[in-house]
C-alpha cells in the first residue's frame, strides 16, 4: 500500500504521466484518478506516436483518442513510464521532479533525491503495471485490460521478440480473457494494421518509433517501423534519406539508423547515415551497400540492436 499512497500523493500533487503505445494512461486508473491529459509515446506530436496500432487498439475497445503532452512546467512533479531517459521525453523534463519511473529498459537516469523506481527485464511495461494492479487490489475494466493486451502484444510482436518472457505471456492471456479476444487472431490484426504506412510522410515514418542516444563517444538515433513487405518500405528509400539527414542536421547526430523490421520472417533491414555511419557495419558486421543492409535475426531494438551498437562505442 505504501507504493500505491505514493502515487496517490504525485497525482494530488498534479502530476503528468508519459505514456507509450497508447495503453499506459493505467497508471491513473491504478490510482482511481481521473486523468485529462497525457500523452503517448515519448514524441512531441500526436500522430508521431499515435500509429495506426494505437489507433486499431483504441477502435476495438471504444477508447477516445487522447490528448498529446508536448511540454512539462518547471518544477512540475512527474511519474515516467516506459521510460527514464530525458532525451526521449518531452520538453522540459530537464527542470521537473521525478517522482518516480515504472519501466522495463536500461536505467539511465540521474535524481538528486531518492524516488519510487520500478523496473524489471520483461518484455512489457504493462506486464509491470498488471501486477500493481494486483498488489493493489485494483479491478482491471475490460477496456484497459484491452489496451494493457495491446501494449503487450506490440512489444513483443506477439511473442515472438527475444525480450518476451513467460511473465509476459501469461499476463496478457489473463488480459485477453477479461478483454473478451482472441489473442492469435486479435494480435495478428492489430500488428498487420500497424504495418500500413502507405500514406505517411517520410518524415513521420522515420518518427514513428524513434529513440535518441547519447553515448560518450557518439550521439546517435534508432528509428523502427515494422513490415511484412521490406520492399514497398524500402522504394521509398531516397525520400526517406532526405528526411533522415535533416534529422541529423538539426539534431547533430553522428549517425542514424532507421530498421524496418519484417514480423514475418524475423529481419530487419536497416538504413545507416551519418559520419560515424560506420559505427553500425563494425558493431553488427555488416557491410553497407547503398547505405543499407540486412540484419538476420535482429527484431528488438531494445534488446539486439542498442546493447551492440553501445557496446561497441563503449570499447573505443
Amino acid at each position: 500500500m505504501i507504493i500505491l499512497n505514493a502515487i496517490k500523493i504525485i497525482f494530488l500533487l498534479g502530476f503528468l504521466v508519459f505514456i507509450h503505445e497508447g495503453g499506459h494512461f493505467l497508471v491513473a486508473k491504478l490510482c482511481k484518478v481521473k486523468v485529462n491529459e497525457f500523452a503517448i509515446g515519448f514524441g512531441k506530436i500526436l500522430w508521431q506516436k499515435q500509429g495506426k496500432e494505437t489507433k486499431y487498439a483504441l477502435k476495438t475497445f471504444e477508447v477516445e483518442e487522447p490528448q498529446t503532452l508536448t511540454s512539462v512546467d518547471e518544477n512540475c512533479d512527474v511519474a515516467l513510464v516506459d521510460n527514464n531517459e530525458f532525451s526521449q521525453s518531452v520538453s522540459g523534463i530537464e527542470k521537473a521532479h521525478v517522482k518516480m519511473v515504472v519501466d522495463h529498459h536500461k536505467i539511465k537516469l540521474e535524481t538528486v533525491e531518492p524516488i519510487y523506481f520500478i523496473t524489471e527485464p520483461l518484455g512489457c511495461t504493462c506486464t509491470i503495471l498488471y501486477k500493481l494492479y494486483k498488489q493493489n487490489e485494483v479491478d482491471i475494466d475490460s477496456q484497459t485490460a484491452g489496451l494493457m493486451l495491446s501494449a503487450i502484444i506490440s512489444d513483443t510482436l506477439l511473442f515472438k521478440s527475444p525480450t518476451c518472457t513467460e511473465q509476459d505471456k501469461e499476463i496478457a492471456k489473463k488480459l485477453a480473457k477479461i478483454a473478451g479476444v482472441d489473442i492469435e487472431s486479435y494480435g495478428k490484426e492489430m500488428l498487420k494494421a500497424g504495418t500500413d504506412i502507405s500514406d505517411f510522410t517520410p518524415f513521420q515514418v522515420i518518427n514513428i518509433d524513434s529513440k535518441e542516444f547519447n553515448d560518450k563517444n557518439a550521439k546517435f538515433e534508432i528509428s523502427q517501423v515494422n513490415a511484412v513487405d521490406l520492399d514497398s518500405v524500402f522504394s521509398r528509400q531516397s525520400e526517406l534519406e532526405d528526411a533522415i539527414n535533416k534529422e541529423i542536421k538539426e539534431k547533430n547526430l553522428d549517425f542514424y539508423m532507421f530498421a524496418a523490421t519484417d514480423i514475418l520472417n524475423a529481419n530487419s533491414k536497416i538504413i545507416a547515415i551519418g559520419n560515424k555511419a560506420d559505427t553500425v557495419e563494425k558493431a553488427f558486421g555488416v557491410n553497407l551497400e547503398n547505405n543499407t543492409a540486412m540484419l538476420n535475426n535482429v527484431v528488438s531494438r531494445k534488446k539486439q540492436m542498442i546493447p551492440v551498437l553501445v557496446t561497441y562505442l563503449q570499447q573505443k
